[in-house]
């Protein structure tokens, strides 16, 4: 029996024969040779039939293969000289089934198109490196945390009560009663940090913002670490070596797929410098300079952070925010009551705010009065209050929104090619 291999694995049998199952990727024809690139989902490869080297009839057999049949070959594997990659010479093919007519062709579709089409869009060249890379950002996410000691909590999908207000949730009946779904798993973490020391959840979350801005999606895959008896000065560090460490595994294990999609590889090598530093002041004065028309107070909109951002080889650090425009749970600075201990990284190249945290308040009753402040109901939130009951301590944590960190690290011009099902404003399908 000849060995079934993956395609990725191919230069470990040179000169041997193996057997390869999977899709045509592009079929082209001359004369006494064909040349198919196959793929297989580890990765795209040449098969090449000789007529004079195989039956006629397994040649004949191989003109009806259309775009994305599957089959079956069997060869031996040798590099090509011009270009260094390795490729099967056919000695036996078998159609596993003959395509129909594939909508999406070699020519250029509308995104529309390609969007209502998603489900088979996945097989582009492009779209497999893209979702490869999400997938190593996934499990070094995992890594980064599970290796520091870490507990994975996780926090629930519905829930009574709004994390960061309310303007912005999708509400659900939940047997007669309203429930929402989830915009952050970080209350239900308070709790456990308390339990555990160090802890994260990593799952979708979802902001019913009628936004159509090139960074939003209604469904979004977010991860969300808190430790106790961590300030802000701390959660900025751990941030800085989270993000070096999601590059590092991308750049160690993804240059093929980072290729296909043309990407500069020397940005994401300067994102590996400490980031810079600043206060949300001090990058108010510097965007002014820089022509904004922002005034202290206000919140940095997409374009601030792309200004901002373009200054700078690796991302920045903005922190000490007003608390005005700030979640209710931030801690007051000590330093100025204006303001609050919270932080965004903003990536390089105009991508703006992939991580958003800071410290976390520990007096009940500052909590109390934000929660009045904010027009919220204090029943529910009872049990985030316990918190500061039992034990109150210092904690601090943060959010990184997986899609706006693989737009970036891949250099995609909008968010809805980097999660397999995009949902927005006006897409809820496929």
């Amino acid at each position: 029996m000849v060995q079934v291999v993956s395609i990725s694995d191919l230069s470990s049998y040179v000169d041997q024969e193996v057997s390869l199952r999977g899709w045509v990727r592009h079929h082209r024809k001359s004369g006494k040779i064909q040349f198919i690139v196959m793929r297989d989902g580890s990765g795209f490869a040449q098969v090449v039939l000789v007529k004079n080297e195989i039956d006629e009839a397994t040649f004949d057999l191989a003109k009806t293969l259309t775009q994305e049949s599957c089959f079956q070959v069997v060869g031996k594997v040798q590099q090509n000289p011009r270009n260094q990659r390795y490729e099967l010479l056919v000695s036996q093919l078998t159609i596993i089934h003959i395509a129909e007519p594939f909508p999406i062709t070699p020519k250029d579709h509308g995104t529309e198109f390609l969007m209502d089409n998603r489900h088979l869009w996945f097989r582009s060249k492009r779209q497999w490196a893209i979702l490869r890379i999400r997938h190593r950002l996934i499990k070094s996410i995992r890594d980064f945390f599970d290796d520091r000691g870490f507990t994975n909590i996780d926090s629930p999908i519905l829930t009574p009560t709004a994390a960061e207000g309310t303007s912005t949730l999708f509400g659900v009946d939940y047997f007669g009663e309203p429930a929402y779904l989830s915009q952050s798993g970080q209350l239900y973490l308070e709790p456990a940090v308390a339990a555990f020391g160090k802890v994260y959840c990593f799952g979708p979350t979802f902001r019913a913002e009628k936004s159509k801005t090139r960074r939003h999606l209604t469904e979004f895959w977010m991860v969300e670490p808190e430790v106790a008896f961590a300030h802000l000065e701390d959660v900025m560090v751990l941030a800085q070596e989270f993000v070096h460490y999601l590059i590092n595994q991308v750049l160690e294990h993804h240059i093929p797929e980072l290729e296909v999609l043309e990407r500069d590889l020397e940005p994401l090598k300067q994102s590996l410098q400490p980031f810079i530093r600043m206060t949300y002041s001090e990058a108010v004065d510097q965007l002014k300079a820089l022509g904004s028309d922002i005034e202290w107070g206000s919140d940095f909109g997409g374009d601030d952070e792309t200004l901002l951002t373009q200054q700078y080889q690796q991302p920045l650090i903005v922190h000490r925010f007003p608390k005005e425009f700030k979640a209710f749970y931030m801690e007051p600075d000590p330093d100025d009551d204006r303001l609050v201990l919270g932080m965004d990284v903003l990536a390089p190249e105009g991508y703006g705010e992939v991580i958003g945290g800071g410290e976390r308040a520990s007096s009940i009753q500052f909590l109390l009065d934000q929660i009045a402040k904010h027009g919220l109901p204090e029943e529910p939130y009872s049990w985030y209050l316990d918190v500061r009951r039992y034990g109150s301590f210092p904690h601090a944590g943060f959010g990184l929104g997986l899609e706006r960190a693989v737009a970036w690290i891949c250099k995609l011009p909008h968010v809805r090619e980097t999660i397999p099902y995009p949902r927005m404003l006006n897409r809820l399908k496929p």
